[in-house]
């Protein structure tokens, strides 16, 4: 009886975070990074705060990993609303990766410099999530993808945490694409969902790779990864500042420049992940090296030679229009 209990819990919490939104104006207001033209609500992913609380009720022992969670979440939602300056916006997220590293006994490890970079990797990863939630359904449809592989792994090869721990955070996916996989969405996750739900599937990821030994689970990311990655060096090259806003991600280039539907955008995304992650999921004879290389090399080829079409016939439009 839990699953319909905690969905309708869900959907009603969603329904009180509209009024309260609709009362204090939490809305967003396109801008020059934006894939969309209407005001709408934001914030939309407090649902994933709200479903970290509810674990903490059902499951008080994984008290310090939620407390992080709801760190990031709590910040973010503020951000969402005032604004906040990056200096404090990092000070938090040092705080609840600190909560997060802690749970997973990370302090423990030898070198100590390893530390140092999970911090600048899972912060980095973060802020790749942020980034990439740019258009309807992507972060919702992205992420369910990216659970249900971990969900998959923890039932069938590897226990690494409770399945509550995973599949609460997928409910809460499903009842938040109820409102934003449409062609006008309801609500937009906000800072607070893509961060939050960011936060929570490293956390998840990052368990399963020390509990199995096995970095290949990192590739459970890589579509984004590679996305966020190749458009930060194709913007150094065309020196622009990385921290400023854009629509050079490949999606948005997509969206914006030819019109795709965000939905068909977003589900393409989560598809070839969940391609990836059954490659992954079902490799029964390729190393981690070789599947690194199989992944992510004719990815990464497959990106800039798309995206090297799209900018081109993208520029022989805009002289065509010129010309008329």
């Amino acid at each position: 009886m839990i699953y319909p209990i905690l969905t309708l819990v869900f959907f009603l919490a969603m329904l009180a975070y509209f009024r309260i939104a609709d009362h204090y104006n939490i809305i967003d207001h396109p801008n020059e990074r934006s894939s969309h033209t209407e005001v709408t609500i934001r914030g939309g992913g407090v649902i994933f705060v709200f479903a970290a609380l509810i674990i903490l009720v059902l499951y008080p022992e994984f008290w310090l990993a939620i407390t992080g969670i709801v760190i990031i979440g709590a910040i973010s939602f503020l951000d969402d609303r005032l604004t906040l300056s990056s200096r404090l916006r990092l000070l938090f997220h040092l705080l609840a990766v600190t909560c997060m590293f802690c749970y997973l006994n990370i302090f423990q490890f030898e070198p100590l410099y390893i530390i140092p970079l999970l911090y600048i990797i899972v912060i980095g990863v973060v802020n790749m999530y942020n980034f990439m939630d740019g258009i309807n359904g992507i972060t919702g449809t992205y992420s369910l993808v990216v659970l249900g592989g971990l969900l998959y792994v923890n039932q069938n090869h590897i226990l690494f945490i409770k399945n509550e721990m995973i599949w609460i955070p997928m409910l809460a996916c499903l009842v938040f694409l109820f409102y934003n996989f449409r062609k006008k969405a309801k609500c937009f996750a906000g800072d607070v969902g893509s961060v939050t739900i960011a936060f929570w599937i490293i956390l998840l990821i990052l368990r399963l790779i020390f509990v199995s030994g096995d970095w290949e689970y990192i590739l459970f990311l890589v579509v984004y990864g590679i996305d966020s990655v190749l458009t930060i060096i194709h913007r150094i090259i065309l020196k622009q500042n990385i921290f400023k806003a854009h629509r050079l991600h490949f999606y948005q280039l997509m969206v914006n420049e030819y019109r795709m539907s965000h939905l068909w955008v977003a589900f393409g995304y989560a598809m070839l992940q969940a391609t990836i992650i059954c490659l992954i999921i079902f490799n029964h004879s390729l190393t981690s090296p070789v599947l690194f290389c199989v992944v992510v090399v004719p990815l990464s080829i497959f990106y800039i030679i798309l995206k090297l079409l799209l900018l081109k016939n993208n520029l022989n439009t805009l002289k065509i229009r010129q010309k008329i």
